[in-house]
C-alpha cells in the first residue's frame, strides 16, 4: 500500500475499534493490528488521537453526499423543510449512507460524552461550520416569506436543539431494539419529530402543510433524488 493507502486503512481500523472499546480503552497496538501495518507507522500519520479524531470526522463529511446536495439548494422555507427531513431521516435510518459506518459514528459520539468529549466537539464544531449557514439563510428566507414566525430563542442553539432531537431519537435505536415506546413506525415517529422541530423554529403550520410531504419523501430514497421531490411539493 502507498502512503495514502496506509493512512486511509488506519482511520478504517480505528472506527470501528472506538465505537466498540471507547477512546480510553483501545490502543494504537491494536489499531495497527487491525490496519496491517505497524505501531510506528500509526503515530507517524497519527501523532495523537485528537489528529486522527479530525481525521475520522473529516472522513465524514467527505463520505456525506448530503452535505455537498445542500450547498446546491437555494435558501427558502422548502428547503427548510428538506433539511429537517434529511436531517433527522440521515441521523435515524442512515439514509445515504453507510448504515454501519453511521452506526459506529453514533457510538463514538456516546463514548466520547462520557470520556473527554474532545471528539464530541470536533464533531459538532465541524457540523456547526459546514450546515448552520445554510440553516440559517433558509430561516431568514422563511421569515421574510412570511412562513415563519421568530421566537425569543437564539437560532444557535434552536438548531442545536434540533441536533438533539435528531442524536437522541438515534441513539435510542443503538441497541437493536427501540428503548422508546413510541407510537407508529420509524417513519412515522420521524416525520413526527420533523413538525415537532419545525414549529419550534418558528414555521406556520400552514407552511408546514404546503411543503411537508413525508410520504413522498421517504419514497424517495436518498438525498441524490431528493431535489425532484422538493420540486414538487413547491
Amino acid at each position: 500500500m502507498g502512503g495514502e493507502e496506509r493512512r486511509k486503512a488506519i482511520v478504517a481500523a480505528a472506527l470501528p475499534l472506538f465505537a466498540r472499546k471507547g477512546f480510553v480503552g483501545t490502543t494504537t497496538r491494536e489499531i495497527a493490528a487491525a490496519a496491517g501495518v505497524s505501531e510506528a507507522l500509526v503515530f507517524r500519520h497519527f501523532p495523537t488521537k485528537a489528529a486522527l479524531y479530525a481525521e475520522i470526522v473529516q472522513g465524514g463529511c467527505q463520505a456525506d453526499p448530503g452535505l455537498a446536495w445542500l450547498q446546491t439548494l437555494e435558501p427558502s422555507t422548502g428547503t427548510l423543510v428538506l433539511m429537517a427531513h434529511c436531517w433527522l431521516s440521515y441521523m435515524i435510518l442512515a439514509t445515504n449512507g453507510d448504515a454501519q459506518d453511521v452506526d459506529n459514528r453514533h457510538r463514538l459520539m456516546a463514548y466520547s460524552y462520557l470520556e473527554d468529549g474532545e471528539f464530541a466537539r470536533l464533531t459538532l464544531q465541524t457540523v456547526f461550520q459546514e450546515v448552520f449557514p445554510k440553516f440559517e439563510a433558509c430561516v431568514r428566507a422563511a421569515r421574510d416569506a412570511g412562513d415563519l414566525v421568530e421566537g425569543r430563542v437564539p437560532l444557535q442553539n434552536l438548531f442545536w436543539f434540533g441536533h438533539h432531537l435528531a442524536m437522541g431519537l438515534a441513539w435510542g435505536r443503538l441497541s437493536g431494539k427501540p428503548v422508546v415506546p413510541y407510537s407508529g413506525c420509524v417513519e412515522d415517529v420521524i416525520a413526527d419529530a420533523v413538525r415537532f422541530l419545525l414549529r419550534a423554529i418558528g414555521v406556520t403550520e400552514a407552511a408546514i402543510d404546503a411543503h411537508y410531504r413525508p410520504a413522498e419523501l421517504f419514497a424517495s430514497g436518498p438525498v441524490a433524488t431528493v431535489p425532484a421531490a422538493a420540486t414538487a411539493a413547491e
